[in-house]
């Protein structure tokens, strides 16, 4: 099992012999073991050298730095696992192919509606009434067979995301009013609860996807661009409510994250510091929980399923075998 580190103090990071070794503002010193690091989260004000990427570098460690309002700011990669030219040659060919990228941008929605549905049947019944929610996501599904575009793959998507985060105001408890997504920045204690997990599925799948050979600049569902690993964003679609949001409807429900937990800062709302590490470490628990998984025959942990997810895409372009995205089964 590989670990992630989340780092909140102001301070420096450095080497440390063959550690790392955070030094706070007050003096502080934390030791971070990273022989079985898969990346370390910056969140502070916190400073690093080229001696400290080197290292992380040749250990096959990311970091992963965020920065105004706690936002993703980018990544520092470690040296690619695997390099093939063949992999991003077939990867740009199935970018360049209309019916091919349609096909995948498909399975990406289809695979993260099923994943959205999941949620709602299981707060369906307890306490809730969302029949009318879960046909909505289901038509939405059973829609996409039927768009010619990426364009319009994109709208079915966010047909069926509006839908599902209309459920959020009955399952959250009084005092977490949702009333739509919002973001940049975040305008309540939801939308920046959303935020702040979608960002750690984002970062944590950039890693995933460097374990492989293929580019994250090159997607299928979200257009390529400047500044942005966009296939992260492809996969993440896959796994955000499974990851971010079930640790969401957690915390909140059980009182382990309240309104206190928030700040307000220059027309938005933020996680405070002690909110976020709650939060993460949250994240974290549920990222190491393990299933027993149907295909692989073992137990797996959901870090290892998205670095699956990531092969599981690899194989399809190199050899053709169908893609089918994850969908929670149990």
């Amino acid at each position: 099992m590989n670990d992630n580190y989340h780092v909140f103090s102001d301070g420096r990071i450095e080497r440390q012999d063959d550690t790392v070794r955070v030094v706070t503002d007050d003096g502080e010193k934390k030791y971070l073991p990273v022989e079985n690091a898969e990346a370390i989260f910056l969140h502070g004000q916190i400073e690093y050298n080229t001696r400290f990427i080197s290292f992380l570098n040749q250990e096959g460690v990311a970091v992963h730095v965020f920065g105004w309002h706690d936002h993703y700011a980018g990544s520092i990669m470690p040296k690619r696992g695997q390099t093939s030219g063949q992999t991003i040659v077939d990867q740009v060919r199935a970018y360049d192919d209309p019916d091919h990228r349609l096909e995948l941008a498909k399975a990406f929605v289809d695979g993260s509606i099923h994943n959205m549905r999941s949620n709602v049947t299981y707060y369906n019944g307890r306490g809730h009434d969302f029949e009318h929610v879960l046909e909505e996501l289901e038509d939405s599904r059973a829609s996409l067979d039927g768009m010619g575009t990426i364009d319009e793959t994109m709208g079915v998507e966010a047909r069926a995301r509006k839908a599902y985060y209309s459920t959020f105001d009955e399952i959250l408890p009084e005092g977490f009013v949702f009333g739509g997504r919002q973001y940049n920045p975040p305008n309540n204690e939801v939308n920046s609860l959303i935020s702040f997990g979608n960002s750690l599925v984002y970062a944590n799948i950039v890693s995933a996807i460097r374990a492989t050979a293929l580019d994250p600049t090159v997607s299928y569902l979200h257009e390529p661009g400047e500044r942005r690993y966009s296939l992260a964003l492809d996969i993440a679609d896959l796994f955000k409510p499974l990851l971010a949001d079930r640790v969401i409807f957690r915390l909140v429900n059980r009182g382990q994250l309240t309104t206190d937990d928030f700040e307000d800062d220059m027309n938005s709302c933020l996680l405070s510091e002690v909110g976020r590490k709650t939060y993460s470490k949250a994240y974290e628990e549920t990222l190491d929980e393990t299933i027993d998984h149907p295909d692989l025959g073992k137990k797996v942990s959901y870090q290892y399923l998205l670095r699956v997810e990531a092969y599981k895409l690899k194989k399809h372009l190199l050899t053709g075998e169908e893609y089918v995205p994850f969908r929670r089964w149990w």
